[in-house]
This record gives structure tokens, sequence and C-alpha cells, in this order.
């Protein structure tokens, strides 16, 4: 049975599951909602975890050393139960280590750890993956947020994200939910783009490089969420189609390509980490107005 760990100071409060170690709720002090939330008539989501592939694969399988492993869309750790490794009033991390049910789909010795932490303004999602096997361990990690749209206040007004680097990073798409070869024209100019939900008709907009570290996410008379990112290259915006909510996803690995390899190595921005070394991965929102 699922247990719910609550982090929180004067500023935000945060509401962390042991399921998945998924963040069920974000609200800042004066009690303003700003995670979606996970009503299953849209996406039951909040903010999954995806370990150990991003995306989907071929079939729901994945190859290892030439072997042939079943593996759901996004991993198997959003569905996994964790435990409870420390906490405090602003601090939570949450452990997953492997067993017999994880090593049927990926035959690996390791340790996941998410951590939750809030100091001032700002919240921190960190994930730190342990290759505890003896041999080079390969792997895609990524993080789901999905955010109110529209944010408490911006009712009726543009919702805008602006990357820090005024980039125009090319957009790919899925097609079958694996990723399609053609690159498309960045959606954003000079690194604002100004949300409409046609946009998501087709699935996620992919950028798989070039959107930089860091982002904005605003509306006139909403707060400002402005994102940073450490070790995830790959930026991913998703909506499911009319639902109130935006995904705001950097990744380190995205969905395996339309006719290229099952090997999970081979997937892009793919991760092989060796034995005995850990990596770590996060994202920052600092909520401000």
């Amino acid at each position: 049975m699922a247990s719910s760990t609550r982090i929180a100071n004067e500023f935000l409060s945060v509401d962390v599951s042991s399921l998945g170690a998924e963040m069920q709720a974000l609200r800042t002090g004066d009690g303003r909602s700003l995670l979606w939330n996970g009503d299953a008539a849209f996406w039951g989501g909040r903010s999954p975890i995806l370990f150990p592939i991003v995306g989907k694969a071929p079939d729901d399988k994945v190859e290892i050393e030439g072997n042939s492993y079943p593996m759901n869309q996004h991993g198997f750790a959003r569905r996994s139960e964790f435990a409870l490794a420390a906490s405090s009033d602003t601090m939570c991390r949450y452990e997953l280590s492997a067993s017999e049910a994880t090593k049927a789909a990926y035959p690996f010795d390791f340790v996941l750890e998410v951590e939750h932490r809030i100091e001032g303004r700002t919240l921190t999602v960190a994930a730190e993956v342990t290759n505890r096997d003896r041999r080079p361990m390969p792997f895609g990690l990524g993080f789901h947020p999905a955010f109110v749209w529209p944010l408490p206040g911006g009712e009726g007004g543009d919702h805008v994200i602006t990357l820090d680097n005024e980039a125009e990073p090319a957009l790919i798409r899925l097609s079958g939910g694996l990723l399609s070869f053609e690159r498309h024209p960045s959606p954003f100019k000079g690194g604002r783009l100004v949300l409409d939900h046609a946009m998501f008709d087709e699935d996620a907009m992919i950028f798989p490089e070039g959107a930089g570290e860091g982002l904005r996410y605003r509306a006139e008379g909403g707060p400002t969420l402005h994102f940073t990112f450490d070790n995830l290259p790959n930026l991913a915006l998703w909506q499911k189609p009319g639902a109130p909510f935006i995904c705001i996803e950097p990744w380190h690995g995205m969905a395996a390509e339309n006719g290229g390899s099952k090997e999970l190595a081979e997937r892009p921005y793919s991760r092989t980490l060796a034995a005995g070394k850990t990596a770590r991965f996060a994202f920052s929102v600092e909520v401000t107005g």
C-alpha cells in the first residue's frame, strides 16, 4: 500500500507518494495548486519518474546484450513501490533497489534514489542511479511533471514558455510512439513559444538538443515557474489533447527510433554507467509571483 510524505516551508508544500516516488501536489504558501491533479479522465499521472527507459520500445520489448526483455513505455519505476530512505521538514528521499521482479525486465543490480527538496521558493527533484552490477549498465532517465494550464490567476491569457538561451531548437515527432527521423522547423521564435492546444494534436513536441538548461513557464496574472536542468539534454512538451495541463519534461534518453536498433544501449541519448558508478540528474523549479 502506497504511503505519502509531505514537505513544506513558508513558500511551498509538496506531497510525494511512495508509489513511483511520484510528486502528487505542489502548492504555494497561499494555497495555489501548480501540479496537475491526476484526473484519470484525461491522464492519471502527475509527475512520474521514467526509468530505465524514456518513451516507448518496439513491441514493448528491449534488447540487452542480444536478449529480449519486456519493457512498458517509460519503464517500470513509475509503477514500483519505493522505500522512504530519509526525510526532514523540507526534504524526502525514496529508494528503489533491484529485485527479482525488476531483473525479469532489466537484468542489472541497481539503486535508483529520488529526492524532493525545498529551499526558499525553489523545489529540486533529483534522481541518482547507481550501478551495483559488475558490467556496464545502459539506461534512460527522465522526469515527466505536469503543471496546470491555465496557471492560477492566468485564466484567459496566453501561456508562454521562454527558453533561457533564446534558441530555436529543431522539433521531432513520434510515429506510433517511436521517434521519427524527420526534423521540423522550431515552433520557438527567439526562444519564445506561445502555447496552443492544437500543437499537441500529433502527440508530444520533442526537442532532442538545443533547448538549453533552463526555461520559464508563465501567464500574465499568474505565477512564473523558472526551471533549470542538470544533466538533462532533451526536452519534451506534452498535453493530452484538451486536458488542462502541460507536461514540461527534461530527459536523458528518448524513445527508440522507428526502424532503429532495439538494443537499449543504442537508443538515442541512452546513458551507459560503468560498474560501481553513480549518475545524477535533476531539475529545479523556482516559483515567483
